[in-house]
C-alpha cells in the first residue's frame, strides 16, 4: 500500500535519485534538506514514515530524530536512518536515537524498498497491504473487502479505515483525537464526536455477526478492539 513518506537529505543528487525510486515503487514522497525544513513540513501534515540522513547541515539526523522521538505528536512515526557510516557503534547510535532502522549507503532500490516495507509492517500495519484477521471477522486492503465467515460486510470508507485501524492495532486504547489523527489524517478538523458517529455506524455494519462486541468503550479513554468481550464495554 502506498505510504506518505518524508525524505531528509540534503544532498540534492541522493534525494533525486532516492525519491524518484521510492515514487516508482508507489510511495508519495515530501522531500527537506536539512532539520528545519523537515519540522516545517511535520507541522504541515504527518508522514507514515521519515527516511532521515545522518549528516545534515545544522541539526544532525540523530539530534532531530531524538527530537522526534521526544514530542507527543511524532515520537509514534517509523524512522529510518540513511548513512554512510557503517561502523557497529555508529548503528548502535542511530538506533538509540529512536531510528527503527538502519541503513548504509551505497544501497539499492530494492533493499530501501524492503526496509520500508518491513518497519511499516512493524510500526505502522495500516499502511501495509496485507490482510488482517480477528477470529472470523476479515479484512484485505487490497479488495477492499470485509467478510465475517462467507458473509461480506459492507462499509463505507471511513468505516472501512477506522476498521482497519483498529483491527492492526488490537488490545490498545485509542482516544477520540488519536483516532481522527490516525484514520482522518492530522490537520483534518473535524469534531471529536465525529468518531463516535462512525463508530456507532461501523457497530451496526458488525452487529449481524455478533462483531461489533470486539469495539468496546473504554469510559473516559476511547475506544479498544478486543478479542476478549467486556461486560458492559459497548454502548
Amino acid at each position: 500500500m502506498p505510504a506518505n513518506i518524508l525524505l531528509v537529505e540534503d544532498e540534492l543528487a541522493i534525494q533525486e535519485l532516492i525519491a524518484a525510486s521510492l515514487s516508482r515503487a508507489g510511495h508519495r514522497v515530501v522531500r527537506a534538506s536539512d532539520a528545519e525544513e523537515a519540522a516545517q513540513r511535520l507541522r504541515d501534515a504527518l508522514p507514515d514514515l521519515v527516511l532521515l540522513d545522518w549528516m545534515l547541515p545544522g541539526m544532525t539526523g540523530i539530534e532531530f530524530a531524538r527530537r522526534l522521538r521526544g514530542d507527543e505528536r511524532t515520537r509514534e512515526i517509523p524512522i529510518i536512518m540513511l548513512t554512510a557510516r557503517g561502523e557497529e557503534q555508529d548503528k548502535v547510535a542511530g538506533l538509540e536515537s529512536g531510528a527503527d532502522d538502519y541503513i548504509t549507503k551505497p544501497f539499492s532500490p530494492r533493499e530501501l524498498a524492503a526496509r520500508i516495507t518491513a518497519v511499516l509492517r512493524r510500526r505502522a500495519p495500516q499502511t501495509t497491504e496485507d490482510a488482517v484477521e480477528a477470529g472470523d471477522l476479515r479484512l484485505d486492503p487490497v479488495t477492499h473487502r470485509v467478510g465475517c465467515g462467507d458473509r461480506p460486510v459492507a462499509l463505507g470508507p471511513t468505516e472501512f479505515r477506522l476498521l482497519h485501524f483498529f483491527m492492526t492495532h488490537p488490545e490498545r486504547v485509542h482516544s477520540r483525537a488519536q483516532l481522527l489523527d490516525k484514520v482522518w489524517g492530522d490537520h483534518v478538523f473535524v469534531e471529536d464526536r465525529t468518531v463516535d458517529v462512525h463508530v456507532r455506524r461501523l457497530r451496526a455494519a458488525l452487529e449481524p455477526s455478533g462483531h461489533d462486541q470486539l469495539i468496546q468503550t473504554v469510559r473516559g479513554s476511547g475506544y479498544r478492539f478486543s478479542l476478549r468481550i467486556e461486560r458492559g464495554s459497548v454502548q
